[in-house]
């Protein structure tokens, strides 16, 4: 089984920067797709970005030209640096991969557990 570990979450005031960090225990044999996800308070998640196995990347419109999703191959793991942050930022935000864990394995995906963020004004 895959297990995915996020971490740089915190508090930070507006304006503020903060990068989160989603380590996989292991490596897929075949990777799609990458991503942040963020659930505000009283809200339904929401798609923050995500990186295809070709690198091609989308960003919510709320967070584009603020926040930029990243990979690091050697060591499994992918990013979220987070630039000007807002109130309206705050959240929990969880990390996904979509793939195949084995060469027969059906197409999964696997999440975090959840990280806090939380901007003051």
């Amino acid at each position: 089984q895959v297990q995915l570990v996020e971490s740089g979450g915190g508090s930070v005031q507006a304006g503020g920067s903060l990068r989160l960090s989603c380590v996989a225990s292991r490596r897929l044999y075949k990777l799609f797709v990458m991503g942040w996800y963020r659930q505000p308070p009283g809200k339904e998640r929401e798609l923050v970005a995500n990186m295809t196995w070709l690198e091609e990347t989308q960003y919510a419109d709320s967070v584009n030209g603020r926040f930029t999703i990243s990979r690091d191959r050697a060591n499994n793991a992918h990013y979220l640096q987070m630039t000007d942050l807002k109130p309206e930022d705050t959240a929990i935000y969880c990390c996904e991969l979509e793939g195949l864990q084995t060469i027969l394995a059906p197409r999964t995906e696997y999440w975090g557990q959840g990280i806090q963020v939380t901007v003051s004004s």
